[in-house]
C-alpha cells in the first residue's frame, strides 16, 4: 500500500512537479485541456499521496479505494499523478494523445494501470461511482469510492439523478469532489447556465456538504477524513479552485479550457512554476 505523506510542504512540492509535467505533456501533444488539469494538481496530490488507500505496485488490489474521474478531459493531471506515484514510467507521459499510446485524450479502463473507469461524455461519472458504492455497501466492503466531477457537469440531468440515488441508498461510502473552477469550454458557468446555490441544492438532496479551498492540501485531506465519519449519507466536497493555478496567464481564463501551450507559453509557465517551487522550498508555502 502507498505510504501516506503527511508533510504539507512535501505535498506542495509534489503538486508543483505534477503541474510542470502537465504543461510539458500538453505542449508535446499539441492538444489537451490545460486550465482544469493544472488547477486540479493540489486535489490529486492530496488524494494519491496523502489520503487514498491504493498500491501502485498492485493496481488491482481488492481492498483499494476506487477513484472515478468523471470529467475525463482533465486526464493529464490524473496521468501525471499516477506516474509520479509509480504506476508507470514518467517517460511515458510524453506520449499523451499519440497514436498507440496508453495515455489517450480521455481515460480508458484496462489500458493503463490505476484507471478505474472509461470517461469522456460528461455527466456520467457520478452514476458510475454510485454503482461502485452500491456494490461495496451490499457486499460489506471496507473500501470507499471517490468521484471527481466538474462544476460544468452540474448542468447535466444525469448528475442529479445519480445524486438522488446516492441519497436514497444512504451511500456513506461515497465522496464526490467537485472542481468548482467556474469555467467551461464556452465561458463562465454562471453565464452559460447558472449553478448556484450548489451547496444548498446538494444539502436539499440529503448530502453532507463541505466547502474547501481546492488549493489548500490540508483542507482537502481534512474534508476527506470528515467524509469518512459520515455514515448515513454521501458527501459532496465543493473544492473552489482557480483554473490554471500558478500559471499567471492561464488563471481564471476560460479560453485555456481546451488550449495547449505554445513553446513560448511552455517556457513562461515552467519559469513561473520553478519560481513557485523555490518559494515552497524556502518558506514552506
Amino acid at each position: 500500500m502507498m505510504k501516506k505523506i503527511l508533510n504539507v510542504k512535501q505535498l506542495n512540492l509534489i503538486a508543483n512537479t505534477i503541474r510542470q509535467d502537465v504543461v510539458k505533456m500538453i505542449h508535446e501533444a499539441k492538444s489537451g485541456h490545460s486550465a482544469g488539469s493544472i488547477g486540479l494538481a493540489d486535489i490529486f496530490t492530496a488524494l494519491y499521496f496523502g489520503f487514498l488507500y491504493h498500491d501502485p505496485k498492485n493496481p488491482d488490489w481488492p481492498e483499494r479505494d476506487r477513484f472515478v474521474l468523471s470529467n475525463g478531459h482533465v486526464c493529464p493531471v490524473h496521468y501525471a499523478t499516477l506516474a509520479n506515484a509509480g504506476y508507470f514510467p514518467k517517460e511515458e507521459l510524453m506520449t499523451l494523445r499519440k497514436l498507440g499510446s496508453r495515455l489517450q485524450g480521455h481515460p480508458h479502463r484496462g489500458t493503463l494501470p490505476g484507471i478505474e473507469n472509461s470517461s469522456g461524455p460528461l455527466g456520467q461519472g457520478l452514476s458510475q461511482a454510485v454503482g461502485m458504492a452500491l456494490v461495496a455497501k451490499a457486499e460489506r466492503k471496507r473500501w470507499r469510492v471517490y468521484c471527481m466531477i466538474s462544476d460544468g457537469e452540474q448542468q447535466e440531468g444525469q448528475t442529479w439523478e445519480a445524486s438522488m440515488l446516492a441519497s436514497k441508498y444512504k451511500l456513506g461510502n461515497l465522496t464526490a469532489i467537485m472542481d468548482r473552477n467556474n469555467i467551461q469550454i464556452d465561458g463562465y458557468t454562471e453565464d452559460v447556465l447558472p449553478l448556484e446555490p450548489l451547496a444548498d441544492k446538494y444539502r436539499a438532496l440529503g448530502w453532507h456538504v463541505i466547502d474547501v479551498d481546492g488549493h489548500n492540501i490540508k483542507q482537502i485531506i481534512d474534508a476527506c477524513n470528515e467524509s469518512k465519519a459520515v455514515y448515513e449519507r454521501p458527501t459532496m466536497i465543493i473544492a473552489h479552485t482557480i483554473p490554471g493555478k500558478a500559471v499567471s496567464f492561464m488563471e481564471h481564463r476560460f479560453e485555456w479550457h481546451g488550449k495547449p501551450p505554445s513553446k513560448e507559453d511552455l517556457d513562461k509557465a515552467l519559469q513561473e512554476l520553478e519560481n513557485m517551487r523555490k518559494l515552497i522550498e524556502e518558506e514552506g508555502a
